[in-house]
């Protein structure tokens, strides 16, 4: 494998080869090394996956094919707040379908999907554990229960809210230099 085989940063193609280097070329080695990949970069990156598979001598297809079978793994980096939403039967009753509508429309982007600007991410999980709280959504690990359109919209302007007090500061603290 060539930095010219693929488009990958100089440092994403080293990380990448010392992956490949830590596993032998049997079958077996492809979903370790696809762990080991996201863990390195948070996402599989298609050209990676092309390499995956040239390593251990299969088709893209087939690496992929095990790629999207496991939930685990993901082709799309994640934003800096992840949203999951629940669409479990009683998620569903309560109305998780609308607020899944509407994060999409809010977002412009559909599960599984990041926003261009990689602040949100967003999920669909068939069941959280937390039905006595439907319609019920996960961010960034926090559990929100008795989900509506209102505090929907809070819990993103909490996020976008963040986002704006971060860059602030950043651009503060480069002023200051």
């Amino acid at each position: 494998m060539t930095s010219d085989s693929l488009h990958l940063c100089s440092a994403s193609v080293a990380e990448l080869e010392a992956i490949l280097a830590r596993h032998d070329q049997s079958r077996r080695s492809l979903i370790p090394i696809l762990q080991d990949l996201q863990e390195q970069t948070g996402y599989l990156p298609m050209e990676a996956v092309a390499a995956v598979a040239q390593h251990l001598d299969i088709s893209a297809h087939e690496v992929f094919g095990v790629a999207t079978f496991f939930s685990q793994f993901r082709f799309n980096p994640l934003g800096k707040h992840c949203l999951k939403i629940c669409e479990g039967t009683a998620c569903h009753v309560r109305g998780s379908a609308m607020l899944l509508d509407a994060l999409t429309r809010k977002l412009h982007i559909v599960p599984g999907e990041t926003t261009a600007d990689r602040e949100f991410s967003l999920e669909r999980v068939m069941c959280l554990g937390s039905c006595a709280l439907a319609p019920v959504i996960v961010s960034d690990d926090r559990v929100c229960g008795r989900i509506n359109q209102k505090k929907l919209e809070k819990l993103l302007s909490n996020g976008m809210t963040q986002r704006t007090a971060d860059d602030a500061q950043r651009n503060q603290i480069a002023s200051d230099v």
